[in-house]
């Protein structure tokens, strides 16, 4: 199998939202508990 040596789109828009789930996860955890 080819290495690719650079990311699709689709891969780096699912990247992209993992990233922005678990970043939005952190915040309302971290809020809900010092709040």
């Amino acid at each position: 199998m080819k290495k690719k040596s650079a990311f699709t789109l689709i891969e780096l828009l699912v990247v992209i939202a993992i990233i922005g789930t678990l970043v939005t996860i952190s915040i309302v955890a971290l809020s809900n508990f010092s709040g």
